[in-house]
């Protein structure tokens, strides 16, 4: 009479199998965190690339150059050199 109540207690693996299959479907029910607005918005801007003195190279957005001022048109890289305080 021992041995019909432990198997009744038991989980077998046949108990197993329909729990371990429907954990596996729960990234598909979309319990994730939703995609923000803003990164797709950052995907779709647009670039363009640019040259530091040192050759390397950097990507600026072209809203942002859009918005820039120019202070001073014309002006060589020594004395740029100089307005930012760095030594030539």
């Amino acid at each position: 009479m021992t041995d019909k109540s432990k198997k009744g207690n038991s989980i077998s693996r046949r108990g197993i199998l329909p729990i371990l299959g429907s954990s596996l479907l729960i990234p598909f029910f979309g319990l994730g965190k939703p995609i923000d607005d803003k990164l797709i918005e950052t995907e779709e801007e647009e670039f363009q690339t640019l040259l530091k003195p040192d050759g390397t190279i950097v990507k600026v957005r072209v809203d942002v150059l859009k918005k820039s001022k120019v202070i001073k048109k014309n002006i060589n890289n020594k004395s740029f050199l100089k307005w930012l305080g760095k030594k030539s």
